[in-house]
Order: structure tokens, then sequence, then C-alpha cells
């Protein structure tokens, strides 16, 4: 066990904080803290997050994380990139294109070269058809207009005159107008211990969608309302959306908040723009 382990392990104890709390409170995986106290980093998702998760373990157990972390930085790895690897590319796939780009320039040009033969031929067996039209072809045509014929006179007794009356009366149909769909409403109830509140209203559910704009973040979501369940505990990469759909209460964890773009049900979140870990709680009210 490390300095830096026993340490947090240390002021865990004294507060009377079990694993198990303290999973349910920094919503980090138990084996990731028994990692953090036996000093074994390479078990967690990377170095940021070994930073990431001992400074949401500090704070849990009443420690100064940014402390923790000045005292021991020379034992937490530090942020390093991660090495890019170049895919190989195969003799046989790059000649395939080779192939097909030939292909398809000699297709172009066949095309072009009909194209050309085809306007040619339009043109001239347009002229020729021209010069052997008849004169009296070119001469106007005279439109006879259709004469309506003349009313014939009715006799008008009673009963046409009340026909008449009833149908001037008649209105229209009225088109029923359809009620607008209800807004969703979202807002910001309170923020206690890097946790932000949230209650939405108007809606049916919950529609959470998360969308990664910087390299990389570990993001968790679970239900937490009356289905009790995990719906995703894994790294997401740069460019990639994902979308929940919770009943009543959810809870997310974002290890590295300024790298997300959050929206409830089309709603954006701000999450913040510090590099930090960042844990929101959304309550759906009844309606």
């Amino acid at each position: 066990m490390s300095d830096l382990g026993q340490m947090l392990k240390k002021a865990r104890l004294e507060n009377k904080i079990s694993l198990d709390d303290l999973q349910e409170t920094t919503k980090i995986r138990k084996r990731y803290l028994e990692a953090i106290e036996d000093g074994n980093y390479k078990v967690l998702p990377g170095n940021f997050y070994v930073r990431a998760f001992i400074k949401s373990y500090a704070e849990a157990v009443g420690l100064d994380p940014n402390e923790v972390l000045k005292l021991y930085q020379n034992v937490i790895p530090s942020l390093e990139p991660e090495p890019m690897t170049e895919p190989i590319r195969s003799k046989r796939t790059t000649r395939n294109t080779e192939w097909i780009g030939k292909w398809a320039s000699n297709l172009m040009v066949i095309s072009f070269v009909v194209l050309i033969l085809g306007i040619i031929y339009y043109f001239v067996n347009l002229n020729y058809s021209g010069g052997s039209k008849d004169a009296s072809d070119d001469l106007p045509k005279t439109i006879t207009d259709k004469v309506a014929p003349a009313p014939q006179t009715a006799e008008v007794d009673g009963d046409a005159n009340a026909k008449t009356g009833a149908a001037a009366q008649q209105t229209p149909a009225q088109v029923p107008v359809q009620p607008e769909p209800p807004k969703s409403e979202v807002k910001l109830v309170k923020s206690e211990k890097n946790t932000d509140y949230y209650s939405v209203a108007g809606v049916q559910e919950l529609n959470i969608e998360m969308t990664v704009t910087g390299e990389k973040c570990w993001v968790e979501v679970e239900s937490a309302g009356h289905e009790k369940k995990v719906l995703a505990s894994q790294n997401f990469l740069n460019g990639n959306t994902q979308t929940w759909t919770v009943p009543d209460t959810a809870r997310l964890v974002l290890g590295r908040a300024s790298a997300v773009e959050l929206k409830i049900n089309g709603i954006p979140i701000n999450v913040g723009d510090e590099a930090n870990v960042k844990r929101i709680q959304i309550d759906l009210q009844p309606s």
C-alpha cells in the first residue's frame, strides 16, 4: 500500500466511511477505490482518471483535494497523451483502389464522348426536321372560344326560394384547433458538493443526450428512481453521441466535464468549462 493510499484510507476510517458508502458518494466503482488505496493505478481507466478519482476520494473523506494532489504529485501518474497508431494499409487494398480509380476515370471519359455525340445528333436532326417543315405550319392557329349557353329562364316558386335561402345560410365547417404539445421545463434547483440538482417538468420521461466534444470522457449514467439500473459506465471518444431514456430520476458522473455537451429533453445544460469530475442528478416532476 502506498503512502497516499494509507493517508486516504486512514481518513476514510476516521470518518467511519465504508467502501460501499464511498462508492455511493463518489460514484466511483469499489474496485477503483481499492486500487487507489493499494497504489495499483494500472487498474484505473487512464492517467487522467487517476487524478480525478483521487481528487473525488479526498473530497469525500474531508481532505483538501488540491493539497493532496500537490503533496503526492510525484507519486500520481502524470497526464501524458496516448500514442496514436496509424492504420496499416495493405498492398492489396491500395491496388484495388488504384484499379477502381482508373476504371472510374475511363468510364467518365466514355460517358462524356457519348454525351457529345448525342448532343450533335440532336441538333443535326433538329435542323433537318426544321428545313422540311411546310410553310403552313408557321401560320398562327385560330383559337375558338367556347361560347357559354344562354341561361334558361326558370320559374321561381316558393320551394326554390326556400332552398336558395337555406344554401345561403350554410357556413363552412370549422377546422378544430389542435392544442400545442406541452413544453419541457428544465430548472437548476441547487448545487451541493460538486453535484448539480435539476428538476424537469412538462414531459412524461427524461431524455438525456450526451456528445463528447473533447478527446475523451469517462461517463456513468444510472437510472436511480423506481427502476435502479446502470445504463452506461465507460469511456466515450471524441464525436461519440449517446442518448438515454430514464422514467423518473437519473444520476450522471462526468469524468471530464469540459469535454462533454449535455442536453435534457432537447435543452442544453451548462456542465462548466473545467476538466474536473462533475456529478448531476435529474428528477422528473409529476405532471
